[in-house]
């Protein structure tokens, strides 16, 4: 039983005075029986609807029973509407079409324009400039995956590209910066893995289903570990690449050198991703201290220029 569909009949209900039961099967495309199943399960719910028999009979919620349509305030629905239309731009899908009709079906029509005004004053969108095309196909396939508890395979590359064949069972999607994850249980290693979609190839979706497993939600805030080991090093950057290193500190850590220059105060783990991340800044910047940081990007440099001799 979903509960998209339940929300969808109540919200059918509200809309129109009776329905029968087989126009909303057919609607549907379920049986009867599911039908009659989930009226009671909405009756249950405390929303009470009868039936009436004969000809012109069908469900209708009871003529006393009322949904307080003022519950949500302008700011309110303002906010359910940015963030579902900024999750279409990703996760297609008829579930957030359905959900985005079913949030202005709340709208007086008094107070749609100024909520559109609203909902549109902050635009969010998490599709990227570029990148691997599979991606929004994946999360359709992963996506489906947990809604019907079914197994994945796929091949993954580690960080060397190194490929294995793995089988996991989803229990979450998660969008992390700029880049999505799927939080699985892998059958290979037998233990619960953080999957990146872009390390992802020939993506499959399994007819097998499984029986979800008690699970922990993956660690995502390395705020605290990431200071612990973060030292601070001195960089001297053109004005050009200022707001390329923002994305890592603040207006706080620069000081003015001379009219095109700046020095900042660059947060630095010795690690391969930092290291590559003052490459990317190409020669518009120059590590000056600390000595040790500044010497292998020097080691490493030389590194690259040795590759280009021959």
């Amino acid at each position: 039983m979903k509960v998209d569909r339940l929300v969808s009949i109540i919200m059918i209900l509200l809309d129109k005075k009776r329905i029968g039961a087989q126009e909303l099967a057919e609607m549907f495309e379920v049986s009867t029986r599911t039908i009659y199943r989930d009226i009671d399960a909405i009756n249950m719910a405390g929303i009470p609807v009868r039936g009436a028999s004969g000809v012109g009979g069908g469900f209708e919620i009871m003529p006393q029973y009322k949904i307080d349509r003022t519950v949500f305030s302008s700011t309110d629905l303002s906010a359910i509407l940015m963030g579902l239309s900024s999750l279409s731009s990703m996760i297609g899908g008829n579930e957030l079409v359905n959900a985005l009709a079913k949030v202005k079906s709340f709208i007086p029509a008094d107070r749609a324009q100024d909520i559109d005004l609203k909902a549109n004053q902050i635009h969010i969108d998490l599709s990227p400039w570029m990148g691997s095309r599979n991606i929004q196909p994946y999360l359709e396939i992963i996506k489906t995956a947990l809604q019907e508890n079914k197994l994945l395979s796929f091949e993954y590359a580690d960080r060397y590209r190194n490929k294995t064949a793995r089988t996991a069972e989803p229990y979450q999607l998660v969008l992390k910066g700029s880049n999505w994850y799927f939080q699985g249980y892998c059958r290979k290693r037998n233990d619960f893995r953080l999957f990146r979609l872009s390390r992802i190839s020939n993506l499959q979706m399994l007819e097998e289903l499984f029986t979800p497993r008690d699970y922990q939600k993956p660690q995502l805030d390395f705020t605290k570990m990431l200071a612990s080991m973060q030292i601070r090093i001195k960089l001297r950057i053109h004005k050009s690449i200022t707001d390329r290193v923002l994305e890592y500190c603040t207006y706080e850590d620069f000081s003015p050198d001379g009219e095109e220059h700046f020095i900042v105060r660059f947060p630095f783990i010795e690690n391969e991703y930092h290291y590559h991340i003052l490459f990317c800044f190409g020669d518009k910047c120059e590590c000056l201290e600390p000595l040790h940081v500044r010497s292998e990007m020097k080691r490493r440099i030389c590194d690259i220029a040795a590759i280009y001799k021959s």
